[in-house]
């Protein structure tokens, strides 16, 4: 069952652009669900290497490829993309990685629940999580890669605008069960954060279900990101059903929000999520996001940068400083700021996660932990 989020900290908007000045008014009192807690944030979701590589309109038309979507292939459709793609970058990815890593980053504790096969791409996901400092140890699949469930992968197709097209083979990503909810690490953990993507599998939403009632039996926050538009028109009724009934936090993008409450009025979706989380954060790309609680409501300007190169990861590092922030006892515009910062990071570069420490980039902006 949900609980109150409560909260002791200074409130108000974020100028825009002024980041750097709003640094010494932050302020930490840690919140009750915080306590005694061996993680700031554990998450669960896709364990997958992300394949980046650029790419221009004809070939995403050739490929019958819509840009800017996500959708899922299986193993031969990767194999064969994978195979007509220009040479690119591998990294690991998935979203909630990639959100964990940022937390890492900014020098936070973190946890992650995700499937890998033992295979090459396994043993590549689970050095590169380990060594930005990630708590990971779930089992991984001992016979997947033989079963076509090798390491999942995404293949990203990058414009030069920066935009992304993706399409995912999950393979043992989407083999989380039950089974790999460790308990403890859920219990010692301020927030748990699940990763939308992992609602399309049944066992995967079970294993979501039982972390999200690990979590509030132990005092702790469910935070849950809405992932992408596709997975909620496909689970809209049964998303909500969750959201009103075990989240108390809950990030997404503009998009994701219209789709939700079916509606392209921003204000009124937003006002409505509002209504039955704890707190909402919503990003809005150049605009930046609004954060939400209760009948508070906060704008942040998104971080100005020179040039946009990948914006793949600019989602999941936003939610980074966010759930850090929050962890911590920051005020949402705080928290917010932490977001926007990381995220102008990673759109700067290849890759969805942190090439800079983001500990060290928020002291350079009067942003403190």
């Amino acid at each position: 069952m949900k609980g109150r989020f409560s909260y002791d900290g200074g409130a108000g908007a974020l100028a825009r652009g002024g980041l750097a000045r709003y640094g010494a008014r932050m302020t930490q009192v840690l919140p009750p669900f915080a306590h005694n807690a061996r993680f700031d944030v554990c998450a669960l979701g896709n364990a997958i290497v992300d394949v980046l590589a650029p790419c221009d309109a004809a070939f995403l038309e050739a490929k019958g490829l819509i840009p800017g979507s996500m959708q899922l292939v299986d193993e031969d459709q990767s194999a064969t993309l994978y195979d007509a793609m220009a040479a690119g970058v591998e990294a690991s990815g998935g979203s909630a990685g990639n959100t964990v890593a940022g937390v890492g980053s900014f020098g936070g504790r973190a946890a992650y629940i995700g499937k890998v096969a033992k295979d090459t791409l396994g043993e590549v996901f689970s050095h590169d999580i380990r060594a930005v400092g990630v708590h990971f140890d779930t089992p991984v699949l001992e016979d997947g890669a033989g079963k076509g469930f090798g390491t999942g992968r995404c293949l990203i197709n990058v414009t030069p605008d920066g935009q992304r097209t993706m399409c995912t083979f999950l393979g043992a990503a989407n083999q989380l069960t039950t089974a790999d909810v460790d308990a403890g690490v859920i219990g010692d953990s301020a927030i748990v954060y699940l990763e939308g993507y992992l609602f399309d599998p049944a066992p995967a939403r079970a294993a979501f279900e039982a972390a999200a009632a690990a979590a509030h039996a132990a005092g702790r926050k469910v935070a849950i990101t809405l992932s992408d538009s596709f997975v909620v028109h496909r689970w809209r009724a049964e998303l909500l059903a969750f959201i009103e009934t075990s989240a108390d936090i809950v990030l997404a993008n503009e998009a994701e929000l219209h789709a939700l409450f079916e509606t392209e009025d921003f204000d009124h979706a937003a006002a409505h999520l509002g209504r039955i989380v704890e707190v909402a954060a919503v990003t809005r790309g150049a605009a930046g996001s609004v954060l939400f609680r209760g009948g508070e409501r906060v704008e942040v300007a998104a971080y100005p940068v020179e040039k946009v190169v990948d914006t793949t990861g600019a989602g999941d590092q936003y939610a980074a400083g966010v759930l850090l922030g929050l962890s911590r006892g920051l005020s949402l515009a705080e928290a917010g700021a932490l977001g926007s910062l990381a995220a102008s990071e990673v759109i700067a570069h290849w890759g969805p996660r942190p090439m800079v420490g983001l500990k060290d980039l928020a002291a350079q902006h009067g942003l403190s932990l």
